[in-house]
């Protein structure tokens, strides 16, 4: 098996990183949410558990083959260098403003409920840099006035 088609296969497990989150999001309207202190404790405990799935499901979504386009919509960004390079600018800027946001929290709170969440938007932000890579390479394999 060629290493190439071996991390496209593992790719695939972006989807059950992606459902965890989507457990975790639901869990706490599943447990009937009151008011109470405890019920904030599991809001904040999940909401850290969303972000690490979803940070892990886009760092195994960045395995898939970057050669290929999902769809026409990501073939227009992509074949246009206008287009793409506003597109890479714009995750740029989301990826190192979550990143800066995760860690400028992790080493100013006090909150140990905060400092837990800091952690899962730092998460995030690693799965976006991820995302961040493999869009650069979409954009330099698809870019129409290169070839």
């Amino acid at each position: 098996m060629k290493v190439k088609l071996f991390f496209h296969y593992i790719s695939y497990l972006q989807y059950p990183f992606i459902f965890g989150a989507c457990y975790f999001m639901f869990l706490p309207y599943l447990n009937s949410i009151d008011k109470s202190e405890e019920s904030l404790d599991m809001i904040f405990k999940n909401l850290n558990n969303v972000l690490v799935f979803i940070g892990l499901g886009i760092s195994f979504s960045t395995l898939q083959d970057t050669t290929k386009t999902q769809n026409q919509f990501s073939r227009r960004i992509w074949e246009n260098p206008v287009k793409g390079k506003v597109v890479l600018l714009l995750f740029s800027l989301f990826t190192f403003f979550i990143l800066g946001c995760g860690m400028y929290a992790y080493f100013s709170t006090e909150n140990p409920q905060l400092e837990e969440l800091s952690f899962g938007i730092i998460v995030f932000g690693i799965g976006f840099l991820g995302l961040l890579k493999s869009a650069i390479e979409m954009f330099e394999n698809h870019r129409l006035d290169k070839k």
